[in-house]
Parts: C-alpha cells; sequence; structure tokens
C-alpha cells in the first residue's frame, strides 16, 4: 500500500467513523489531541452528513497534520470503517466512534500490551461505560443484553493487513464489530482482551444506534 507519509509510518491509524455528530465530535478528536502517544493517524470518515462536520474536521486537519478527512454518501458504520482501513497507513487500526472518547492514557496502554507480546493480533476490552449498560442483542434485537456480553468495536485494536485480510467489517448497519470479531477468531488470529478501561463509551447520547433501535424495541 502506498503511504501518505514518506518517512514514517505511524504505529496507530485512528478511524473515526461519524454521521450528523458535529456537535459532539469535538470531544472524540480532542481527546485524540490529548493522547501520551503521539506516534498515531486519524481518518476521519464522513458517512454522508447533512451537518456542519466537514468545517469541524477541516479545523482539525488544518490543526495537526495526523488528521485526515475522507467523505462518502450514507453507507453505515461497517462500510465507513472499511474506507478507513483502505485509507490508513498505521500498524494497527484501531476505532473512535464518534460519540466516545479516549482516557489519556489509551493509546499508550495498547502501545504497551502490543510491545511486551509482539505475537498479538488483536486487542480487545477496556471500556468505561457512561449511561445505560444494556443494548439490543446483535441475534435478536428485541430483547437487551448487558454490555459485559458484548465485544465493543471502538475498543479494537488490530494488525491492519490482519483486517484487510479478513475482508473488513461486513455491510451491515448493527453489530458489525460482533460479526468481525468472531470472523477473526475463525480465522486464528492471536487476540488479547486488555482490561484498562480507558476507552469512554457514551451511551448518554439520544441518537446512538444502539439507543435507536432500544426505542424502536420499546
Amino acid at each position: 500500500m502506498i503511504s501518505v507519509y514518506p518517512d514514517r509510518t505511524p504505529f496507530f491509524s485512528v478511524i473515526v467513523c461519524t454521521y450528523d455528530r458535529a456537535r459532539l465530535l469535538p470531544r472524540a478528536l480532542d481527546s485524540l489531541l490529548a493522547q501520551t502517544e503521539a506516534d498515531w493517524e486519524a481518518v476521519v470518515v464522513d458517512d454522508g452528513s447533512g451537518d456542519d462536520t466537514a468545517a469541524v474536521v477541516r479545523g482539525y486537519v488544518r490543526r495537526d497534520a495526523r488528521f485526515r478527512y475522507l467523505y462518502h454518501r450514507n453507507r453505515g458504520p461497517g462500510l465507513s470503517r472499511n474506507a478507513g482501513l483502505l485509507a490508513a497507513c498505521g500498524r494497527f487500526a484501531t476505532f473512535l466512534d464518534s460519540d466516545d472518547e479516549y482516557l489519556r492514557e489509551h493509546l499508550a496502554l495498547r502501545r504497551a500490551a502490543l510491545e511486551s507480546e509482539r505475537t498479538v493480533d488483536f486487542l480487545y476490552g477496556g471500556v468505561d461505560i457512561i449511561g445505560n449498560p444494556y443494548v439490543p442483542d446483535s441475534a435478536d434485537t428485541s430483547r437487551l443484553v448487558h454490555l459485559s456480553a458484548c465485544v465493543i468495536g471502538g475498543t479494537f485494536v488490530v494488525r491492519r493487513e490482519r483486517a484487510m485480510a479478513l475482508g473488513g467489517f461486513g455491510a451491515m448497519r448493527y453489530a458489525d464489530d460482533t460479526d468481525f470479531f468472531a470472523r477473526a477468531q475463525a480465522a486464528g488470529l492471536t487476540m488479547r482482551e486488555i482490561a484498562a478501561p480507558t476507552y469512554r463509551y457514551h451511551r448518554d447520547t439520544p441518537d446512538s444506534l444502539c439507543n435507536t433501535l432500544a426505542a424502536r424495541r420499546g
């Protein structure tokens, strides 16, 4: 793959998929700027927003060359993650939902874990849940399950070439992360759970996909 960086390969490619989140997006992007680990790039994939998302992201692009912005028509989270993977240049791909945030040590702790066990392909886990911990079950959205029984895509850190070899994420509107995780397991990737709860998962966003599905259930 051709890199946009002539003299370096970022350790992390942080893929931020967003749709009509201009109001919330700065919280996520500011949490990236606050990281103690500096060796990252951010690929912000705008999934067809109709609000001021483009203007918000371009402000960050002007401010810091580690940010890049992509726009495409609305395709859903799975295909948006794939667009980010295709554009990414880092050794490891990871994710940050546009209404969530990282605590300051998030990337540094994940890098330390990967460098201490260099055969690991895939890290997951380590989440701080803000708000309702129950979400629609990926197998049956008419019932709710606790997030402790789920994998959360924002916490994934995966070798980029392994993610590409898996074919990326499925073209689905919900639970693309669950499907990706299952395929990674089936493919025999070396996977480790990390306990440090430094991914702050905001379940208090009214228009989040999980909340929208839960409302329909009610």
